[in-house]
């Protein structure tokens, strides 16, 4: 074997630990360790999966700019956020909205329901445009504090942006509140 093909082979081989090395998978599902959001990188904080009995929903990863395990110290930090779900099986709007939407009342208060009154509905109808999502889908919430909260399915940008930093801490409590809606995703999603 010559030299060549010897600096080649170990190329290869170097390439595919470096792509294996940058990727992490939960439930079969693979999340990148570390994504650009705005002109940031955001490192994987956590990974959690969301079901009901035996039913499996999705697989969520948060994405910071540095290591938080609490929702206090998420929201502390400065800088964007992402919240990725990899759906597991076809989800209709409607059911995803109320299941949004009961985890943002159980974690606010009733003031707090009340000025997040319009972005809520916002977040419906935003959502409702979704239709029907597949088995595979990726849905991502974006948070950058000049802007807001923005909502994509496979990379295609619905509805408007919502902004404030206040809502985006209503959508983030579903997830990692005090009455999360499901204990073990808010666990894997603050790394514990």
């Amino acid at each position: 074997m010559n030299t060549a093909s010897v600096l080649i082979r170990l190329a290869c081989a170097t390439l595919l630990v470096s792509t294996a090395a940058s990727a992490a998978t939960f439930e079969g599902v693979r999340f990148d360790d570390s994504i650009r959001l705005g002109n940031r990188e955001l490192k994987l904080n956590g990974m959690g999966i969301r079901a009901v009995f035996v039913i499996r929903g999705y697989v969520a990863g948060l994405y910071l700019t540095e290591r938080a395990s609490t929702m206090q110290d998420i929201m502390a930090m400065p800088g964007p956020k992402r919240i990725r779900l990899r759906m597991l099986r076809e989800a209709k709007s409607t059911d995803f909205t109320k299941a949004l939407v009961s985890g943002i009342k159980k974690n606010a208060s009733p003031s707090e329901l009340e000025s997040l009154h319009d972005r809520v509905v916002q977040l419906e109808s935003t959502i409702e445009s979704f239709g029907t999502t597949a088995k595979g889908d990726t849905i991502d919430l974006d948070f950058e504090p000049e802007r807001g909260l923005a909502l994509s399915v496979n990379g295609v940008r619905k509805g408007s942006v919502i902004a404030g930093a206040d809502f985006f801490g209503a959508v983030l409590g579903i997830f990692v509140g005090g009455h999360p809606i499901d204990a073990r995703l808010k666990k894997g999603l603050l790394g514990q």
